[in-house]
């Protein structure tokens, strides 16, 4: 595979690049012999755009991904680079009210992939994580996606607590969550312009990032886990925020 490119593999996840992205796509690589009408869909698709297709057995997939769940159809195409916090005027242009999901040092890549997601899911503005100490648009991000790291702006920013600064500014309210917060997620008002924000898997919100919020939001809990994982929380606290503004 060439500098710059990336796998990206699974039915879903193909079958939005094909949508949204399909100049991008290098080849196409299907198993052979597999007559999945879905896959065979797809095939057509990529015919249709006059894509390089190249069938292979299903164990030479999977040595392509290192992964064997890679469903039949596996895509080489242009890496898409994350955006910088230069996007960021646009996008608050763009949007009434935004919605952003800030994730403080996630570095599970099955955790961003099931945030973007959601965030799809839901209408967010954009997803925005640190450079440093996290993961990024990883093949498993984008298979755990199922396409939606085509199609909902992921930001990078070199400073995390410059960017929320630069959110403030502009009128967004910094909500943060944490296990001893004040107030109940289900108690906040997100339907103003909104940037969740949410803390790495094992440790939670930077201090720094803490000072910065506006207000600090608890998921309520009845049962005798202490926490949920942080790709739960998110969706927790992203569909309030759906209900909220849409409901």
């Amino acid at each position: 595979m060439a500098k710059n490119t990336d796998l990206i593999y699974g039915l879903h996840t193909v079958r939005r690049l094909l949508q949204h992205a399909p100049e991008r796509i290098i080849a196409v690589f299907v198993q052979q012999g597999r007559s999945d009408n879905r896959l065979l869909e797809l095939i057509d698709n990529a015919k249709a755009l006059e894509l390089r297709i190249e069938r292979l057995s299903s164990k030479e997939l999977g040595k392509l991904v290192a992964e064997e769940n890679h469903q039949g159809i596996v895509a080489e195409c242009i890496a898409a680079e994350p955006l910088s916090e230069n996007a960021l005027p646009q996008l608050l242009e763009q949007t009434a009210s935004p919605l952003f999901l800030v994730l403080d040092q996630i570095q599970d890549p099955h955790n961003l992939g099931a945030c973007l997601r959601t965030a799809d899911a839901v209408g967010a503005t954009a997803i925005i994580i640190p450079r440093d100490q996290s993961v990024g648009l990883t093949p498993i991000v984008r298979k755990v996606a199922c396409g939606a790291a085509e199609t909902i702006p992921l930001i990078q920013v070199v400073n995390l607590a410059r960017c929320l600064r630069t959110l403030s500014a502009a009128g967004v309210w910094l909500i943060g969550t944490a296990a001893d917060a004040p107030v109940s997620l289900f108690a906040a008002n997100l339907t103003t312009p909104l940037a969740l924000i949410l803390g790495n898997e094992a440790s939670g919100l930077r201090h720094l990032t803490t000072d910065l919020c506006d207000q600090l939001i608890y998921i309520p809990m009845q049962g005798a886990v202490e926490s949920l994982n942080v790709s739960v929380a998110a969706g927790v606290c992203l569909f309030e925020c759906y209900r909220q503004r849409n409901c």
